[in-house]
């Protein structure tokens, strides 16, 4: 078998590829920081337009965007006193709207499973 016909590995080989991958889709999985970066898809926002967008104490809010940040979903540009959040990489826009379409696909699957809990929006909480 060549290269060329060998099926694609979905995930690294390395022994620790699955869990980096794992990481990968537990940034992701906390509804605020899913709001955050849908409202950055398209355009910069300042914390202050987070904070007012989610609804949520600004230190919660920095904390989400220092996740996302880190984790190399949304990058910042300082100017002055201020930081603008966007998306650092555009396949991150592809990534969400693929989830929103697979999500809406499954939609009755996914409020039926039982062994993932539905995680709750800090907004209805805070």
């Amino acid at each position: 078998m060549t290269a060329e016909t060998r099926p694609a590995a979905l995930l690294p080989s390395e022994p620790l590829g699955p869990a980096v991958i794992a990481k990968f889709f537990r940034a992701l999985g906390d509804p605020t920081r899913l709001r955050l970066l849908e409202f950055v898809l398209h355009e910069e926002h300042t914390v202050r337009e987070c904070v007012e967008h989610v609804g949520l104490a600004q230190g919660r809010v920095s904390s989400h965007l220092a996740c996302l940040a880190d984790c190399g979903y949304v990058g910042a540009r300082r100017e002055g006193r201020y930081a603008y959040y966007r998306v650092a990489d555009p396949r991150v826009a592809e990534l969400v709207v693929l989830a929103r379409a697979l999500a809406a696909d499954n939609c009755a699957a996914l409020a039926a499973c039982e062994r993932i809990d539905t995680p709750t929006d800090e907004a209805a909480t805070d």
